[in-house]
Parts: structure tokens; C-alpha cells; sequence
């Protein structure tokens, strides 16, 4: 009797870290790795992942005016709302491999600790926004910010609302994304963005095949 082929379980996978940690790196390394062990990838971010998400990442991050914390907040929990239910959970139910640049962790860090909100408000807000839709695997590419402001001084092209606040901002940022990841051990990889790009890389393919 012939058996049935039977669809690989779908992964969501989450990249975070400050500005000019190396996601977007490693990221496409993973990616990479996945696709020549015979998974379909689906390459996405937060704000940014849809059409919608595109308008709303032009407003969010682009913007030249003031936008009151709350109300980023709540932009950034409407791309997800529509992101996660358009794009994610149907390519999860098709047994893809999500690789996602930021998701609601970054809201915590950014709109909870870097705007000076309410975490737990904000992680509350994500959740419901995302149906409770957590990832498999969040890999924190950890960086000292102030090395990752100099990282970004020669790259950047446009113009960023959250890249241009101060040293303090993105302190605050980084200690809210290891306090995070001290309270869902199981859930998170930190690693040190300052490692090498291939040692980085060989510590997320082992991780990630824990979980194939």
C-alpha cells in the first residue's frame, strides 16, 4: 500500500535586533540553507509585507511629521493584523518556512520601551492583533547600539523616523529585547551581532534544525 505524502509542518521564524545588527544578512543566509534542503521560503517584514503593509511602512518609518506613540503603536498593530492574516498564517497552512525581519517583539522594544509605553499593553495589542500567533523560533542578533548607529551611518538612503532618535532611545531598545528574551528562553536564540557573519550563520542553521 502506497503512503501518503504528508506536507512538512510550516516554521515561522523571526529575526530582531537593533538597526545595523545583520538581519536582513542573515536572514537571506537561512533562507539559502533552507531552499537546498528543499523547503519553500516566504521572505517577509513588519511594517512592509503586503500592500497594505507598504503604505502603512511609508507612513510609520518615513513621515516627516510627529505621530503620537500610541498611534504608532496602533499603525504598527494594523500591518500585523492584516500581514499575519493575508500573508503568514496562509503560507504556514501550506507548510512554507516564514522568515519574518521584526515582529511583535519589536513593538515591545520600540513602541514599549523606546517610546516609554506600557510593554505589556503593547505585547497585548500585538497578540490580539496577530489572533496569538507566536513564532517557532525568534533569533536576536544582539549589537551594541552605538556600534550599530556607526554600522548605518554609511547605508542609509532615506530618511528614518526610528534609526534618527537618540542613543538613549535605542538603549532603552536593546535592553527591552534581552529582558524578552531572558523570559522565553525556549522560545528565543541570542547571539552576538558582533561574531563573525559565518559563525552567526552556522549557529542559526543548528538551532534551525532542531526544529525541521
Amino acid at each position: 500500500m502506497q503512503q501518503e505524502q504528508t506536507t512538512p509542518r510550516g516554521l515561522f521564524i523571526t529575526l530582531e535586533g537593533g538597526d545595523g545588527s545583520g538581519k536582513s544578512t542573515q536572514s537571506a543566509l537561512l533562507a539559502q540553507w533552507l531552499e537546498g534542503r528543499g523547503r519553500t521560503i516566504v521572505p517577509t517584514r513588519e511594517p512592509g509585507g503586503t500592500d497594505l503593509g507598504t503604505e502603512l511602512r511609508e507612513i510609520i518609518l518615513h513621515r516627516r511629521g510627529y505621530i503620537a506613540p500610541r498611534a504608532e503603536a496602533l499603525l504598527y498593530a494594523a500591518d500585523r493584523a492584516h500581514h499575519i492574516a493575508t500573508k503568514v498564517r496562509p503560507a504556514l497552512e501550506r507548510g512554507d518556512v516564514v522568515l519574518q525581519d521584526r515582529y511583535l517583539d519589536s513593538s515591545v522594544a520600540y513602541q514599549g520601551a523606546g517610546r516609554v509605553l506600557d510593554g505589556t499593553e503593547i505585547r497585548d495589542l500585538s497578540l490580539w492583533a496577530a489572533e496569538g500567533l507566536l513564532p517557532d523560533l525568534t533569533i536576536l542578533l544582539d549589537l551594541d547600539e552605538s556600534i550599530g548607529r556607526t554600522r548605518l551611518d554609511g547605508a542609509r538612503t532615506k530618511y528614518d523616523r526610528l534609526e534618527d532618535e537618540k542613543q538613549d532611545f535605542h538603549a532603552r531598545v536593546r535592553a527591552a529585547y534581552l529582558e524578552l528574551a531572558a523570559a522565553e528562553p525556549e522560545r528565543f536564540l541570542v547571539l552576538s551581532a558582533a561574531d563573525s557573519i559565518d559563525t552567526i550563520a552556522e549557529r542559526i542553521r543548528d538551532r534551525v534544525s532542531e526544529l525541521l
